[in-house]
């Protein structure tokens, strides 16, 4: 553990200046700036909130949870008003958790309305736009878990943000009947997401002086997980931060590709379709067979040029590694037939004196045949280069997450869980 924390100091510097360096260098086209406004104002607020090492923890739940409560009693203060009619916040209200941390200058515990005052579809898009402006999020619940708890969570967890489950109000329940429910409950989450028992504004009975029963406030129950997130922020609360920022970074670098992907996927289908034809017609008139593989070659380089200068996404060294790689293994099948068909056509070719022009008879179908390979070619490639452009992770902030993911066991134990997230249908882009 020692090692994993003296590493973080470093490890977020890097990034923090490796992310100011590329947001400095981003040049958005003035539809890109329109379309990608909203994506934009989170990353910067991101970026400044690692730059001034701002951890923002979202408190998230139903109506009537105590989510308003839990952070009072977290910060020791009553700073956020509580109503027992429930519902008494209506948008979201960031509170400074005055902790003195190493690495971290502030910790802003946000408050949020319920989500079952909303349908499904607005539940997810609340919960999705809640995640995307903060580094953990706290799901407070008050019982064992409701469909729309469950809902909840798996949007928080598909965003990619750490989540602890929190159950508030245990002092409704007998000591004895506690652990039955924690049982319950945990029997139906991930085994690796914590879960905690709080009591943050609890009642203890009293008789007044006529003999009735009365309620009166106790203190919050909350240290457990006030030690937990402590402990947490005090390991890696600076680093998460940091990773926070690289995947807000690369996630808009990579909405920037399917922006370009979308917008000039027509283009790019026309641009496929003139090398096809330029190629096809060139393999079938040329006589030679070795100018044949040649010129596919230069023809399928110029394609993979111009197509990274249409979508103004140029492939990376390792992208170009991989791209390469998958040319070749697609070149050898199609070149070995494209040989055998230029080997048949020259033979032909050869024999027109002897046969007295009978030959060129089956010469041209077999160079219709190298023709219609070579489009087949040219298109395939068109479509690797630009899956390969589409894989691309976001360039240097996706780079970067790769190789501390490689290094660092703490970031890959956050990458690993964040990469549990469905990977995007891609085919609708490609060309």
């Amino acid at each position: 553990m020692t090692a994993m924390v003296t590493m973080t100091p470093a490890t977020t510097e890097r990034c923090r200046q490796l992310l100011q360096r590329w947001r400095q260098d981003l040049r958005l086209t003035r539809r890109e700036q329109g379309l990608l406004r909203g994506e934009l104002t989170l990353l910067d607020r991101q970026l400044q909130r690692l730059e001034h090492k701002v951890l923002r923890l979202a408190v998230f739940g139903r109506v009537g949870v105590g989510k308003s409560s839990l952070i009072n009693a977290l910060v020791g203060q009553r700073l956020l008003e509580t109503d027992v009619a429930h519902g008494s916040t209506r948008r979201q209200q960031a509170v400074t958790w005055p902790l003195k941390l190493d690495g971290l200058q502030r910790v802003e515990l946000i408050d949020t309305p319920g989500i079952d005052e909303i349908d499904a579809a607005g539940r997810t898009r609340l919960a999705t736009r809640v995640a995307m402006g903060v580094d953990l999020v706290l799901l407070v619940i008050d019982s064992d878990l409701t469909r729309c708890d469950r809902d909840a969570l798996e949007t928080l967890q598909a965003s990619g943000k750490p989540v602890r489950l929190v159950l508030n109000r245990s002092d409704r329940w007998p000591e004895e009947q506690l652990p039955e429910l924690l049982d319950s409950i945990r029997s139906r989450l991930p085994s690796d997401l914590p879960l905690t028992a709080v009591a943050a504004a609890p009642r203890q009975p009293r008789l007044d002086a006529d003999g009735r029963v009365r309620s009166s406030a106790a203190p919050a129950r909350v240290s457990p997980l006030k030690d937990q997130l402590v402990e947490q922020f005090q390991r890696e609360g600076e680093l998460l931060l940091a990773l926070q920022s690289l995947r807000q970074a690369d996630r808009f670098q990579q909405e920037r590709q399917h922006l370009r992907l979308r917008q000039h996927r027509r283009t790019a289908q026309g641009l496929i379709g003139r090398y096809a034809a330029t190629k096809a017609t060139a393999v079938a008139v040329n006589p030679l067979m070795g100018l044949d593989l040649a010129g596919g070659l230069a023809f399928d380089t110029g394609l993979v040029l111009q197509l990274c200068q249409l979508y103004g996404l140029p492939l990376t060294p390792s992208a170009t590694r991989q791209l390469l790689q998958q040319l070749s293994g697609q070149n050898a099948l199609l070149g070995g037939v494209q040989l055998g068909l230029g080997l048949l056509k020259q033979l032909l070719l050869l024999l027109v004196p002897v046969s007295g022009g009978a030959s060129l008879a089956p010469a041209a179908p077999v160079a219709l045949a190298q023709a219609a390979l070579a489009v087949h070619a040219s298109r395939r490639t068109g479509a690797l280069v630009a899956r390969q452009l589409l894989q691309v992770r976001g360039g240097q902030p996706g780079a970067l997450l790769q190789r501390l993911e490689q290094r660092d066991p703490v970031v890959r134990h956050w990458m690993q869980r964040w990469q549990r997230r469905p990977q995007p249908d891609w085919q609708p882009l490609l060309p």
